[in-house]
């Protein structure tokens, strides 16, 4: 039976029972959010995992390889173990970014705490990895391509102030 909901980010939202995520612990911050689901343009590396409990909620994420390409996470078993599968070809990963609203330039990943989903049962977790040397603020943008989207930004702020001619 399809679940419907009003969102925030893209109005009126179906999910068919196929699609749904179900997270038994829900995730570090929204416990109390168990169903969510996967939205966003096919074309954008950027998806959202849509809360299914509250419309107003909706998280960023994008496969680890988006932000680096030799991202290898080592994963804690028994958290693991709460998905259902030993065959990694069953799971999937996904990276948390957080986006400043006024700033996009500087989003940054999470891939210390990647969303791991057994994409055949569609259950889900947040999990710790266990590399230390991965950050939970990674910018996702080369410090080149931050500073120039910054000055674009700037400039059409400055225009956007000039009085007219």
């Amino acid at each position: 039976m399809p679940e419907k909901i009003e969102t925030t980010r893209f109005g009126r939202f179906t999910v068919n029972d196929e699609d749904l995520i179900h997270f038994p612990k829900g995730i570090p911050g929204f416990e109390t959010h168990k169903k969510w689901a996967l939205a966003g343009e096919d074309d954008s590396p950027i998806k959202w995992l849509q809360s299914l409990s509250d419309g107003d909620v909706a998280l960023p994420v994008v496969v680890p390889q988006t932000v680096k390409s030799n991202y290898n996470a080592r994963l804690p078993e028994g958290e693991i173990a709460l998905l259902e599968t030993a065959d990694v070809a069953d799971l999937a990963l996904l990276i948390v970014l957080s986006i400043p609203p006024a700033a996009p330039w500087d989003m940054t990943a999470n891939l210390r705490a990647p969303v791991v989903i057994n994409h055949k049962k569609r259950i889900a977790c947040q999990v710790i990895a266990q590399n230390e040397e991965y950050d939970v603020r990674t910018p996702v943008l080369s410090d080149t391509m931050r500073e120039s989207m910054r000055l674009k930004a700037a400039s059409e702020t400055t225009a956007d102030a000039a009085p007219g001619v």
